[in-house]
Order: C-alpha cells, then structure tokens, then sequence
C-alpha cells in the first residue's frame, strides 16, 4: 500500500493494529505505531483506541497507559479498553483507580471492575460494587448477573446468591443459558443443590455446560448415583459430554467408593466419546484407589500414565497416602509433589501428619525446619460462617470475637454432651509432642467448631447451618460434627476444601468416605 503511494487514514491504522493484536505482533504494532505519528494520527480517537488495544494484548501494559494519557479527548471506549487492561494484567489497584477518575461510568466500566474482583476471588467487593451501581441509577444487564453469581460463588453465601437471583429474575435474564448455568453451579457450590435442581428443570434451553454443572453439583454434595443417573439421561436426550463432565463422574464414584464403575467411565472417555484423558481425569482415578486403600494400584496408574504426571497427580496420592497412613509411599509422593512445586504448603503439612501418625517427631521437625528455610508459610486453617449479611471467621483458639465467652460456654456444654453419647476424642494428626490432654484441648478448638457453636447460639433452633472451611476437615471434627447434629437436632452442613458434608441425625452424606 506503501509502495504504491496509497495515503493511510485512521480506519487503515485501526485496522492494521487490529490485526497486530489477534496475532500479539508487537514489533510489527510498535512499527505501525511510528508510522501513526508520523502520519499524524497519535491524537485520533479511534487510533488511540487501537493502540491502547494492540500494546495490551501484546502485553506492553506501560505502553498502553502511555498512549491513553496522550489521547486529548477522552472517549468511554479508550477509558473501558484501559480499565479492562489493567484488570487482564492483575493490575486491581490501578484499574479501580482509573474506574474511579472516569467522568462518566458506563455499564461497560461497572462490569469490567465487578468482574475484575469476581474473578480474583474477592466476592465481597465484587458484591459492594453492584449494589453501588444500583444506587446510582446504573442497571445490570445479563452480563453482570453472571459476574455478582460467581462472585456469591466464591463466598459460597446462599443467602448473597438467593437475593442475586431475585436480581436476575427482576430484570429479566432468568431465562438466559448462561446465568442459568452459573444458578446451577452457584446453589451447588452453597450446598443448596435443591435450588440448583429446581434452576436445572426450569430451564427452557439447556447445554453441555448445564448438564455438567448439575452432575459435579451432585459429586460434590454425595449424590453419586443421582449424578451417574443424571449423566445416562443426558446421554439419551442426545447431549454429548465434554472432558468437565467426565471429571464430575469420575468425582462421583470416588466419593462413593464405586471402582468398578469409575473404570467404566475412564475407559468409555477415549473408547466411546472420543476424549483422551487428561492429568485431571487421572488425578481422578488415582484419587478413586486413593481412597479404597488401593494404593500399589493408584502408584500403578500414575507410572502407567500416557502424558507427564504432574503435582495434581501426586498430590492425589499423598493425600490418599495420609488417610491410609502409607508412609513410604507417601514420601515418595511428597519429593515429586516438591520437584514441581516446591512451596506447596500441603504437601509439607501431608508428609508431616504422616511423620506424627507414626510417631516420628523428630521428622516433624525437620518438615518443619525445611518449610522455614525455604520460606513456605502454612495455610491457616481457618472456618467461616454467614450470619445476617456478615461473614464470622474464626481461626483454632480464636479468642478475638466479641461472643468468646459464649462460644467457648457452649462448646465445653457440647463436649459434655458429646462424651456422655460415646464420643472420644482422635489426637493422632495434631502435629505436636505433647501430653494426650494438651492434645485433646487443641483439637477441641478447631475453627469449624468454634463456628459451629457461634451458629447455635445466633440462630433459631431447627435451622439448617452452612459453615465453610479453608482445607480438609480432620477426621475428629467430622466425627464430632456428625454427634453435634444428632444431639442439637439440626442439619449441618459443612464445605471444606473439596467437598460437601450434609450432617444430619448423627450421620454425613459421604458415608465417613471423603
């Protein structure tokens, strides 16, 4: 074109920066970008947009936020294209900076920025501001809805999600695919999977998507047969199963010990439905003869492994090594974990558990003393539970909560209770050589508990709680849980890192299998 002496306009540039950013071609875009201010366009809106566009794509985020400070006449489309690079590059603080200093913000801008924090995982936020844009007269669109649904998804609060989706129906979007699908997701991941159910059979229009999230909503909340059912109906009406779904069934026969089944399923990926496996769908299997104790045949899957074991797959395995108390095998698991990801705190935490089930404290402490020389800090564990619009957390031993005396009153009520019906104490992981009493007195304050007694005090008898925990529940507190339900007569219902447990009348919906 050049060559020809055909003159370039604004649409040329933007076009050619278009072009410049699908491919990431940045030396090429910093090569158009001279001839834009050659040519005299650095100050022409639509350029400047493009160029904002093409630097962000191709990761120049400094170059970016350059251009746009030279364009003279700001438009919402630079002012949302500058915003939503930030958001792309991690840069929070900046775009929440920028979404504050522009004149006049648009939908497209309150999106961006709820979206931004949704998706980092910072509900809370998220959730202040939609119902700032409210205020101000901005309405959401459909677009929105799916964002503040994620975002109660992340806070797994069914009560945040319940008023979300009066939202969604007040406006309108409730027939809409694709916050139908994050309704089913959302209510699963609450522990309400009632109301994904009844979001499921509402549904004019249903994907693969729904089905899915409907099959792993059951997995997660120990409907296992209900999700294999649910999958042989998807089948008959014609839905072809994507990877995810095969995960969510391959979940369900791990949580319910079903082997034999899970086999099936693995196998019929590649053999009826054309989907090599993936790392996930092995982490699976492993998990599958993790946990029924089959651990030669879980360490025979991962070498049998037709791609590159990763952490996922070993740390499958060493966590099936914890529960079994295989020390060797765990050991082994836990230098591979390390090999990929050596400040992965729960592969330190795993391999010390199994060091203190045995007995071997002085392995402990050196896990302990490696974990600090190589600066890998322990997650807290720590529970929460939502009471009236505000979330209550609580560490093990918490002290600081302004109901402490109450909560610890009831707890110690509780532990009378619970001995008088026959529960004893299970002291075997408390990662601390010290006498049988410290150790009982330490596993008694776990945060789950503490959130558990805070829950009775504040609410109504009879009433459902949902309390949330950070990692895996310890087998004593899930063994106290399941005596607290039976003794207070209410259903609770506890998620901790990778699943749901639904305590009612001294029972739990995974069968003590989890």
């Amino acid at each position: 074109m050049q060559n020809a002496c055909v003159g370039s306009n604004g649409f040329t540039f933007a076009s050619i920066l278009k072009a410049c950013a699908n491919l990431q071609a940045a030396e090429i875009g910093k090569l158009v970008h001279t001839h834009v201010t050659k040519a005299g366009f650095h100050s022409d809106m639509i350029v400047g947009c493009a160029l904002i566009d093409m630097y962000i794509k191709c990761g120049s985020i400094e170059c970016a936020c350059k251009v746009f400070q030279r364009i003279p006449e700001q438009s919402s489309i630079s002012w949302n294209t500058m915003i939503a690079g930030y958001a792309q590059h991690g840069q929070d603080k900046e775009a929440f900076e920028l979404f504050l200093q522009m004149p006049h913000r648009d939908l497209v801008s309150w999106n961006s920025v709820i979206t931004m924090y949704s998706q980092k995982g910072d509900g809370e936020e998220a959730l202040r501001l939609y119902q700032h844009m409210q205020q101000v007269g901005m309405k959401p669109d459909e677009f929105t809805s799916v964002s503040v649904v994620s975002a109660c998804t992340k806070l797994a609060s069914l009560e945040q999600s319940k008023k979300v989706h009066a939202h969604v129906i007040k406006y309108g979007f409730q027939s809409g695919i694709f916050i139908g699908n994050t309704l089913i997701d959302t209510y699963a991941k609450c522990g309400s999977i009632e109301d994904s159910i009844k979001v499921f059979d509402r549904m004019s229009r249903r994907n693969v998507v729904s089905w899915t999230a409907l099959i792993l909503g059951y997995a997660h909340n120990g409907h296992c047969k209900e999700a294999l059912n649910l999958f042989e109906r998807m089948q008959q009406e014609g839905i072809k199963p994507d990877h995810v779904t095969f995960v969510g069934l391959l979940s369900a026969c791990s949580h319910a010990g079903l082997v034999d089944e899970g086999h099936y399923y693995f196998d019929s990926m590649s053999r009826d439905h054309g989907i090599e496996p993936r790392d996930d769908h092995y982490a699976c299997l492993v998990d599958l003869h993790g946990r029924a104790g089959h651990l030669d045949e879980a360490e025979n899957i991962i070498h049998g492994m037709k791609c590159k074991p990763n952490a996922l797959v070993w740390r499958t395995l060493l966590s099936a090594c914890r529960i079994h108390g295989n020390l060797q095998l765990g050991k082994q698991a836990a230098e591979y974990v390390l090999e990929f990801e050596p400040e992965d705190s729960a592969a330190y935490v795993l391999l010390a558990n199994l060091h203190a089930e045995a007995g071997r404290w002085d392995y402990v402490a050196t896990t302990r003393k490696l974990m600090k020389e190589r600066r890998v800090k322990k997650n807290p564990g720590h529970s929460w539970i939502e009471l009236r619009n505000r979330v209550h957390v609580f560490l093990m031993g918490d002290r600081l909560h302004p109901q402490t005396e109450e909560i610890y009153e009831k707890l110690n009520i509780l532990s009378i209770e619970m001995q008088e019906a026959g529960y004893v104490s299970d002291t075997k992981y408390v990662l601390q050589d010290v006498e049988q009493e410290e150790k009982e007195y330490s596993i008694s304050h776990h945060s789950e508990k503490l959130a558990i007694a805070f829950g009775l005090i504040n609410t109504p008898n009879g009433t459902p709680m949902r309390i949330i925990k950070n990692l895996r529940v310890c087998n004593d507190c899930h063994t106290a849980i399941k005596f607290i339900s039976k003794i207070v007569e209410r259903e609770i219902i506890l998620r901790d890192a990778s699943y749901f447990h639904h305590f009612k009348n001294g029972l739990c919906s995974c069968g003590d299998y989890w």
